[in-house]
């Protein structure tokens, strides 16, 4: 009950503009500053629109996480961050962004035999309001992408309200759908398949930056082929998408 009403007293102060002594003085200096970053982030992204944008031109950030099963709502948690800049039709290898996240629960076997994740790999990894805080200052206010993005923004939604009280804001374009609307009839639509039949190499699955450079190489092969269906900005590609 005491614990209850400090956070109540937390947020009174956030309201009343208090946010700075307050999460100071109940979280600790350096996760307050990590919480207003976030804060910030989620407010000016809401500010920017980028449906008039070429897609040609755009910087995006394509990203994966590993988790610890299904579901955050049910004590699941994030492992690993992995995201990589794609600049236009270019892939920025050099501008990556890869870390694990301490659970704070130990990791299911079969999800280390599934990631190669093991508990002592992330017993001394940065907890996870530090990561999050250096993955938003990464990605910036460009556009995300995933494949299967569900699962993704499931987490991250997740981890952005309970560190920070904020949902995401970015847009996140969805690879699967994507590879619906260029390819319709397939029997199913998971990366590995979809690698395979656009020629890319499959390097180390279920590891979130070479999931990330992979889907990134994905998406590469779909711009072109969208650019060829004179789809030249982001609004286009929602127009397409939006009818299948």
């Amino acid at each position: 009950m005491k614990e209850q009403k400090g956070v109540g007293r937390m947020w009174h102060l956030y309201k009343m503009g208090g946010i700075t002594p307050a999460l100071a003085s109940m979280m600790g200096a350096q996760n307050a500053q990590q919480m207003a970053f976030i804060r910030s982030m989620s407010k000016e992204q809401r500010k920017d629109s980028i449906m008039d944008r070429p897609l040609s031109e755009m910087e995006v950030v394509v990203f994966d996480l590993e988790t610890t099963g299904f579901y955050p709502t049910n004590g699941d948690e994030i492992l690993s961050f992995g995201a990589v800049l794609l600049k236009g039709g270019q892939l920025m290898e050099d501008q990556s962004f890869y870390s694990l996240v301490n659970p704070r629960r130990k990791v299911p076997k079969h999800i280390t035999e599934l990631t190669g994740i093991t508990n002592e790999m992330v017993q001394d990894a940065p907890d996870l309001m530090q990561v999050l805080h250096d993955f938003m200052e990464f990605i910036g206010k460009r556009l995300l992408i995933a494949h299967a993005s569900g699962h993704d923004k499931h987490f991250l939604n997740a981890a952005l309200w309970r560190t920070s009280k904020v949902n995401l804001t970015h847009r996140v374009l969805d690879t699967m759908m994507v590879a619906k609307w260029l390819d319709p009839g397939r029997t199913n639509y998971n990366l590995d398949d979809l690698l395979d039949q656009a020629g890319i190499a499959i390097t180390q699955r279920h590891h979130a930056l070479e999931d990330s450079v992979m889907t990134a190489k994905l998406w590469l092969n779909y711009l072109r082929r969208m650019l060829d269906r004179n789809v030249v900005t982001l609004g286009d590609l929602y127009a397409y998408l939006s009818k299948h």
